[in-house]
């Protein structure tokens, strides 16, 4: 999706530097021709030439060239570019972008494209939760532009905190989003798609209950893919934070796993596609205290129960529909997702290892691999979204 696509990359003077290193490396693999400009800040972090050398193009940081006294034309360099992606973007270069102050090339190259811009900020905690960079960031979204979300964990200062930069990985998921033609995967278009996400709920007691880490992102970044292609979409969705959702998905939000299984098993009648990702308690309290069990003992035994197994009730009354089960493996994956393929009568599994670093619950990130009875195709790590979209259009190639 960015093959060939002129991408024109800000770098700024945060450690974060290092990372466009990487970005710039990740955007050539994909086919996109990248041309780099630096501040004199961004100098002091990475070295010119190492740009230049990922990207194989000049690297600007001057409006002249000292030795030669060329013009380095701010102006043909923003109208060249099909995408400006700032990353990263320090608080002092989101400022001047805000308030339209030209002191470096790469603020009047800013000011000169007419291409979208993405912005990718990164900074230290309290300097990016100040009221004025909060201000400048929003006068930024006012512009038109597209400020990708800063990361939360451990910073340069030593802090813990929102203000990392994204990924390189995540910055090139969301341009690939961003820019794929809506008319690629024509197949999912007036398809009935019903897709469960996030976790159960097995309640002990009224206060407690047992569950597990999913977040729920894999599934609503799908719902969200496929309503994006034209499908009419239900979303049974267990326990999740606050996530962005299409408006045009029919939401129903569920606890417990029987709650799940029965309004999966209504709308799976009258679906096309069946996608289960939801990870669903697999043992369930037998009888729950109606009252808050008090501690008294120094041992608490709790009796469980099997739960309806979902996607096994889905296999065994599946006519028309395409069914798509998930499996999440800590050993023997590939054999556990073959056997699970057959034993639910899936015609897909989408497999996850939790040995693969940031994949699995609570990452933005996710790396699969899909199986069906005469295939399997190995994915790389890549952002929710842009695995969502790669399931689709496996989907989409075989309907």
């Amino acid at each position: 999706m960015l093959k060939g696509k002129k991408i024109l990359l800000g770098v700024t003077g945060s450690i974060a530097a290092y990372k466009s290193a990487f970005l710039v490396r990740l955007l050539v693999k994909e086919g996109a021709d990248v041309r780099v400009i630096m501040t004199n800040d961004a100098c002091d972090f990475v070295a010119p030439l190492t740009f230049g050398t990922l990207s194989k193009s000049k690297v600007f940081t001057e409006f002249s060239e000292k030795s030669s006294g060329n013009w380095n034309n701010h102006v043909e360099l923003g109208l060249w570019a099909d995408i400006m992606l700032v990353a990263p973007a320090t608080s002092n270069t989101i400022a001047k972008m805000a308030n339209g102050i030209c002191d470096n090339i790469l603020l009047a190259t800013y000011l000169s494209a007419k291409c979208p811009v993405y912005v990718a900020p990164a900074m230290d905690l309290d300097m990016y939760q100040h009221a004025a960079t909060q201000k400048n960031l929003k006068s930024l979204k006012e512009f038109g532009n597209n400020i990708i979300n800063v990361g939360k964990g451990e910073l340069a200062s030593g802090l813990e905190g929102e203000g990392r930069m994204a990924e390189p990985e995540e910055i090139v998921s969301i341009l690939q989003k961003n820019t794929k033609k809506k008319t690629k995967l024509p197949k999912l278009a007036g398809k009935t798609v019903l897709i469960s996400a996030g976790p159960t709920r097995e309640a002990i007691d009224p206060v407690r209950y047992i569950s597990n880490h999913s977040s729920g992102k894999m599934g609503f970044s799908l719902a969200n893919v496929f309503a994006e292609y034209g499908a009419a979409v239900t979303l049974v969705s267990g326990p999740v934070g606050n996530l962005e959702l299409d408006n045009s998905i029919n939401r129903i939000n569920v606890d417990s796993a029987n709650e799940m299984y029965q309004s999966c098993m209504e709308h799976y009648k009258k679906c096309d596609i069946a996608i289960m990702s939801a990870a669903v308690a697999d043992y369930t309290i037998e009888d729950p205290s109606k009252q808050k069990i008090k501690k008294q003992s120094d041992k608490l035994s709790l009796k469980l129960k099997k739960t309806k197994d979902i996607l096994a009730e889905m296999g065994k009354k599946k006519k028309k529909q395409l069914l798509v089960g998930f499996a999440l493996e800590t050993n023997n994956e590939l054999n556990n997702a073959k056997e699970k393929l057959k034993k639910k009568n899936a015609d897909l599994i989408i497999l996850n290892s939790l040995q693969n670093p940031e994949s699995g619950f609570q990452y933005d990130t996710n790396q699969v691999t899909i199986v069906s009875n005469n295939n399997i195709k190995k994915y790389q790590l890549k952002h929710k979204e842009a695995v969502a979209l790669d399931i689709a259009s496996y989907i989409n190639g075989i309907l």
